[in-house]
């Protein structure tokens, strides 16, 4: 509390004069805007209109580039801007774009989820045409790119729907691919399987079919957009465990002041800005503060005057490949049924910039979902139906029905018609209870698992959703606490193989270590789950360094490893030699040494490094594939993989032991999407970092890394942790910053807070914000700026509304 009060102290001192009233287009009635000193939006509006209208102008002003980039890549727009290097990414995510009735659309989600969009998109135009008026200067980012921002239709945001957490379809092709080289239980290390699972390969399906490169406009339709050519930023090689987050609420019961606390770090790819952004929203009658993702209206993850919420994922399986026989005479046709069924083709312009003509593209459909490959010489076509392209699957728009509930029932039924992505809501207020629920769409399989693809041809067909009570939830229960972090948590006695929910969870050390955690504290304080939320340790070593316990060897270097790891505390910190020897050990090298010594050949290069769950299940119990006596030639190659793990590091950081640390190779640094554009003398200034980082993938404090150079990839940019009903102390972090604008004070300032596990005031009262403000912006009711300007402009926007 000393460091907030002099950090006020300090913004008091320096905030600057109110600055004239400035008109705003579309404004219904003055309104105002306080940024305090960490760049957080406090929108004081004269109606629930116009603090969403002001959301959208707000963010607008913070981070159009990044919502304008997000907007076109969705849509399918790149290639009118940046030329015809992105063709073939407009073209994928057109396939993937909402294409069902709009007014159905709409009425899936909250009752006032259309006039809430209409006025957050509202906002954003605005701020658009004062761009185009000259009244607001083009940022930088549009410059650097060449490329100008365009108007928005509210049906924008819901019809994008590639932006979404997806789930298993790469892992229903990996899997046949290796039932196709050397059978089906040649996968069980390929991913662990929860609860105890035997895949079979449905009936009909020839693994064989199934080319390597059958995802590839899938990959190319969800992935970030790309600049510079082959000085483009290298993939991230994000590991599906990584995308996810942590959650817990806790009662009053269980903690130090009586009240709840309710906690959530989503984890995501990093990126500069942050996937994040902070807003608060006060209007008559409506009152809410928190993140959300800056291109939606509202927050999905915050409070409001009585409750708070948040969410991870909750992995349940929304996917399918399907797979067709087509028609030798007309490719356009698959077998369906006794027959043959047409596929429907939607022609589509697609604008190129530097062309003179716009192309022609084609988009095919089956009555699945989109045709995503085709492989003439088997005559095969492969589409995939996803319950994301239903009515009401926006991803994360669903909050919009959540974000005024005051009451546990209200909460809870407003998640009976959440979509996309399948989450685990958690919640509590100020009566003090709390609770949670596993909201989404999930496809009822009657007669396969959703591990494999399936044919087409009707015998494998969704018999709608489960239903909302179908799925698992709690409330107040007598622990006094419950969490989540994306891991298996569908509760004993649930029927799995009726409700076939999903068999692919994230690892579970980082649900058991929170576990552990709040279980044994009975007076959970605010700064106890902040450092929770930051905690390094990863216990899914435990098992791992268990089996090394009783081994010995007469490589030096492996018996200094062995002595590391011995005595180590499982903290992954910067500092820590032991942390370096662990994770290079563990997720580099043995997973492909125990499949090297256990896996059919032909299988090994699509099994890489397995699935760390399950390699550490079969080194718990191994089998005759390790040789004639399983137990010693497990420890054989335990000791083999440790040996190349040490050689990696000693040609990495030297042979002396002594000098090694995990933050030497675990290091946090940011680039802007646009740093390969930009002059050498501007790149600095479009990252941020570098710094050593603590934290791996598998602890609390998710921290993944890319094998090929141990760089940070993905984790939580931003982290919450509210005090339920004393909101002013509740604590928040949004690395790198609040801002997209490189010239912001706000760019990049939380990233030193963020590298060291700290974290800002979440502040929600007027008083503390009107003492924290570092700039208000006072807005008013104003006139349209002039026509637009050219006829340039007039056909852009034309183009816009059609794509």
């Amino acid at each position: 509390m000393k460091r907030l009060a002099l950090a006020i102290a300090a913004v008091c001192l320096t905030t600057q004069a109110q600055a004239a009233p400035h008109p705003v287009a579309g404004l219904e009635k003055p309104a105002e805007i306080r940024i305090d000193r960490y760049g957080v939006p406090h929108i004081y509006a004269g109606s629930v209109r116009d603090a969403f209208f002001l959301q959208g102008y707000n963010v607008a002003r913070d981070r159009l580039w990044q919502i304008d980039l997000w907007r076109k890549r969705g849509l399918g727009l790149l290639a009118k801007d940046f030329g015809p290097a992105y063709a073939a990414q407009d073209r994928a995510a057109r396939l993937f774009l909402f294409r069902g009735d709009m007014k159905t659309e709409w009425a899936s989600y909250g009752p006032d989820a259309r006039s809430s969009t209409d006025a957050f998109v509202a906002g954003i135009n605005a701020y658009v045409r004062e761009i185009r008026a000259g009244a607001r200067p083009l940022p930088k980012e549009f410059a650097l790119a060449g490329s100008k921002p365009d108007l928005w239709s509210p049906d924008d945001v819901v019809r994008i729907r590639s932006h979404g957490l997806t789930r298993n379809v790469t892992n229903e092709v990996g899997r046949a691919r290796i039932a196709c080289v050397a059978g089906i239980d040649a996968a069980r290390l390929y991913k662990n399987l929860e609860p105890d699972w035997t895949p079979k390969l449905p009936a009909g399906l020839d693994p064989c079919d199934i080319p390597a490169d059958v995802l590839d406009d899938y990959q190319l339709a969800t992935q970030g957009v790309k600049f510079g050519g082959t000085q483009a930023r290298a993939a991230l090689d994000i590991p599906p465990d990584a995308l996810g987050s942590n959650n817990w609420t806790i009662a009053g019961s269980h903690t130090a002041t009586g009240r709840p606390i309710l906690a959530n770090d989503p984890h995501r790819e990093h990126s500069l800005p942050s996937l994040r952004y902070i807003a608060h929203l006060e209007a008559p009658g409506f009152s809410v503060i928190g993140a959300g993702e800056p291109a939606l209206p509202g927050v999905s993850i915050g409070h409001n005057a009585i409750a708070a919420f948040g969410l991870t994922i909750f992995p349940a399986d929304q996917e399918d490949l399907y797979v067709y026989e087509t028609d030798p005479k007309d490719a356009n046709r698959y077998r369906y049924g006794q027959g043959w069924e047409a596929m429907r083709l939607v022609q589509e312009k697609l604008v190129v910039k530097g062309e003179a003509k716009p192309r022609t593209i084609t988009l095919k459909f089956t009555r699945h979902g989109p045709v995503i490959h085709e492989t003439a010489d088997k005559h095969r076509a492969f589409s995939l139906r996803t319950a994301w392209s239903a009515p009401g699957t926006s991803a994360y728009f669903g909050s919009t029905g959540y974000m005024s509930a005051t009451s546990w029932p209200a909460f809870k039924g407003s998640l009976d018609h959440w979509g996309a992505p399948t989450e685990n809501q958690v919640y509590a207020d100020t009566a003090g209870h709390i609770g949670w629920v596993a909201a989404g769409l999930v496809p009822r399989r009657p007669n396969w698992d959703g591990l494999t693809p399936v044919p087409g041809d009707g015998r494998y067909e969704w018999a709608g959703f489960l239903k909302a009570d179908e799925l698992p939830s709690a409330a107040d229960p007598a622990q006094g606490w419950i969490a989540t972090a994306n891991a298996m948590n569908l509760p004993d006695g649930y029927p799995v193989a009726e409700r076939k929910v999903g068999f692919e969870w994230s690892n579970a050390s980082r649900l058991n270590r929170i576990s552990e955690v709040l279980g044994a504290n009975p007076k959970v304080s605010i700064r106890d789950a902040a450092t929770l939320q930051t905690d390094p340790t990863d216990v899914s070593a435990r098992p791992l360094i268990a089996l090394l316990q009783p081994l010995k060897s007469d490589d030096p270097q492996v018996s200094q490893a062995l002595c590391l790891l011995r005595t180590w505390d499982l903290r992954t910190g910067a500092h820590s030699a032991a942390a370096a020897v662990y994770e290079t050990w563990a997720t580099k090298h043995l997973g492909g040494a125990v499949i090297a010594r256990t896996a059919p050949a032909a299988a090994r290069p699509i099994l890489g490094q397995g699935d760390l769950a399950a390699v550490t299940r079969y080194l718990q119990a191994p089998d005759q594939a390790f040789g004639p006596d399983p137990a010693a030639g497990r420890d054989a190659v335990l000791l083999t993989a440790l040996k190349s793990a040490m050689q990696e590091l000693t040609g990495r950081m030297g042979p002396d032991v002594t000098t090694w640390s995990w933050g030497r190779l675990h290091v946090a640094e940011f680039h802007h999407a646009l740093t390969p554009l930009a002059p050498a003398d501007q790149k600095a200034a479009l990252g941020a970092g570098p710094a050593p980082m603590s934290g791996t993938g598998l602890s609390p404090m998710a921290a993944t890394w890319r094998e090929s150079d141990f760089r940070l990839t993905a984790g939580a940019s931003f982290r919450m942790v509210l005090d339920v009903g004393a909101w002013d102390n509740s604590l928040v972090i949004n690395t790198p910053g609040q801002s997209g604008n490189p010239d912001s004070p706000h760019f990049r300032d939380l990233f030193p807070l963020w590298v060291s596990g700290q974290y800002a005031p979440l502040l929600y009262s007027r008083a503390a914000v009107e003492a924290a403000t570092e700039e208000v912006l006072e807005l008013v009711p104003g006139r349209d700026p002039p026509a637009l300007s050219s006829l340039a402009d007039k056909l852009r926007v034309a183009t816009d509304r059609r794509h």
